[in-house]
C-alpha cells in the first residue's frame, strides 16, 4: 500500500486496521511495522504512533546521490561481466520502453515496469549480492513512480537514449563509460523529481494568491 501510493506520506498507520485488512493478528503487523521503520518506509512518533515516512528534498537528494554511486559501481561491474544473453535482454526491454513512450499518450506504467527490469538485469550482471542489498534500501518505488509521473515525453525519451548509451558501453565492456552514463542517468532523475517536488510545494501558494 505504501509502494503503490495508496498510503500517502504522512498517513497514520493503525495496527488494528492493518490487521483487519490483511486478515491476520496484530503481532505480525507489529513485526512488519518494525521492519518498515528500519527500512525508512515509516516513522514512529514519541507517542509510538506509526506514520508513512515523509522525505524532505535534502533526504531525497542524499538517497539519489548514494544511488548514483552504487548504480555507477553496478554499471562498471556489469560492463566487465555481462554475458550475451543479458545484453540481449537489456536490448529487448529497452525496445519495449521505446514502444511505451512512443504512443500518442506515453504508457508510464509500462515504462516503469520495463525500466525496473532493465536496472535489475544490470544488477544481476554486476554479480554483487551486497551491492544489490544496499540498493534495495535506496530505490523506493514511490519515489521512482512520482518521478516518472512528472516526466514529459522529452524526459522519457532521454531515459531511453541513456539506456541505449549504456548498452553501447556494455557491448564494449567499457566500465568507465558505463559508470559515467549511469551516474548522469540517476542525477537527471533526481532533478526531474526535485522539479516536481518544488512545483507541488508552490501549488498551495499559487492557489492562495
Amino acid at each position: 500500500m505504501i509502494l503503490s501510493g495508496q498510503l500517502a506520506p504522512g498517513a497514520q498507520l493503525s495496527e488494528e486496521a492493518l490487521a483487519e485488512t490483511c486478515g491476520v493478528s496484530r503481532t505480525p503487523v507489529r513485526d512488519a511495522l518494525r521492519r518498515l521503520e528500519s527500512e525508512l518506509f515509516i516513522r514512529r512518533s514519541e507517542s509510538q504512533r506509526s506514520f508513512v515516512a515523509e522525505w524532505s528534498l535534502n533526504d531525497l537528494e542524499d538517497a539519489f546521490e548514494l544511488r548514483a554511486m552504487l548504480e555507477g559501481q553496478a554499471a562498471r561491474r556489469a560492463a566487465e561481466r555481462i554475458n550475451p544473453f543479458q545484453l540481449e535482454q537489456l536490448r529487448s526491454h529497452n525496445r519495449r520502453i521505446c514502444e511505451a513512450i512512443s504512443s500518442e499518450e506515453p504508457d508510464v506504467v509500462r515504462f516503469l515496469e520495463h525500466n525496473r527490469i532493465f536496472h535489475t538485469i544490470i544488477l544481476d550482471a554486476a554479480g554483487s549480492p551486497r551491492l544489490t542489498s544496499m540498493l534495495g534500501l535506496l530505490i523506493e518505488q514511490p519515489v521512482v513512480w512520482r518521478t516518472a509521473q512528472n516526466y514529459g515525453r522529452d524526459n522519457l525519451q532521454r531515459s531511453h537514449h541513456e539506456h541505449e548509451e549504456l548498452l553501447a558501453a556494455f557491448a564494449r565492456s567499457d566500465g568507465v563509460w558505463a559508470t559515467a552514463i549511469m551516474t548522469a542517468h540517476i542525477r537527471r532523475a533526481f532533478h526531474a523529481y526535485a522539479d516536481a517536488y518544488k512545483a507541488q510545494l508552490a501549488e498551495p501558494q499559487l492557489s492562495a494568491a
